[in-house]
């Protein structure tokens, strides 16, 4: 589906019918990264899954954005004209920093957070990139081509990550705007209020995570009073497909925290 905001096209895949959960994906990728993680471990009914393409991302344009925080409105926009009501919000590393900016400029149309891995203005304190598991038969399912990029988001080297990667990260990666986004990040800070945001939350960080680290996501707890945070060892910044088994209950509990309000 695909609707025009000012002068953007914002591109995106629905499933199912219920509460609405819209989750956003990181940098350098499309829609199918956020979708492959969170299909896999919330529950299929009940709930109205919305996986935009960001700007300059996948199928979405970014005319007329100059910097994320228009990216910010153009997602208030968006969730608007879902004609939904409030929605849940997900976001996966950049996504969570722009869930984050939503929340906090639009609290009208955001129930809950979820923030998987968020990155901020800046990130402290990050690990060194350390590989915990390497699997011998990992790299059967990547084209050499494929390796590095695997190698440097991936801290879990399975057969299992591989297809993940393969089949829901490069996918997208092929279809960056990399002259919108360079714009767009040009002014990268994201206007996240100054005061807390009162809805159930959960944060969750990898202990891993060479890109975000994972101290400033428990210093969140500060802005989100009714958060819980979980700081998984043994993942990384692609924590959402190194560890769905722990990913799903968390996103469980948050889930019943909000059908509960």
């Amino acid at each position: 589906m695909e609707r025009r905001i000012d002068e953007a096209v914002v591109h995106w895949v629905e499933h199912g019918g219920g509460v609405p959960i819209v989750a956003l994906h990181g940098a350098g990728v499309d829609h199918r990264e956020i979708e492959a993680a969170i299909e896999a471990v919330v529950p299929g009914t009940g709930y109205r899954r919305i996986y935009p393409d960001l700007p300059g991302m996948g199928l979405s344009t970014a005319d007329g954005l100059t910097c994320n925080d228009d990216v910010v409105t153009l997602l208030g926009d968006f969730i608007d004209g879902l004609g939904a009501g409030p929605v849940t919000l997900v976001g996966h590393s950049y996504g969570a920093y722009l869930a984050r900016g939503v929340a906090a400029q639009r609290p009208d149309v955001v129930l809950g957070l979820a923030l998987l891995c968020p990155v901020g203005e800046r990130s402290r304190n990050v690990p060194d990139h350390t590989v915990v598991r390497r699997d011998a038969d990992a790299y059967d399912e990547l084209d050499r081509a494929q390796w590095a990029g695997f190698d440097e988001y991936f801290v879990v080297h399975t057969r299992a990550t591989a297809r993940r990667y393969r089949d829901h990260v490069v996918p997208g990666s092929t279809l960056v705007d990399e002259e919108a986004l360079g714009r767009i990040f040009a002014g990268w800070a994201v206007d996240v209020g100054s005061s807390v945001f009162p809805g159930p939350t959960v944060i969750v960080a990898g202990r891993r995570d060479s890109v975000a680290g994972y101290a400033d996501a428990c210093e969140l707890l500060e802005r989100y009073p009714h958060a819980a945070l979980a700081v998984i060892e043994d993942a990384g910044h692609a924590l959402v497909h190194e560890r769905p088994e722990l990913l799903a209950p968390l996103l469980g509990n948050w889930l019943d925290r909000l059908d509960r309000k």
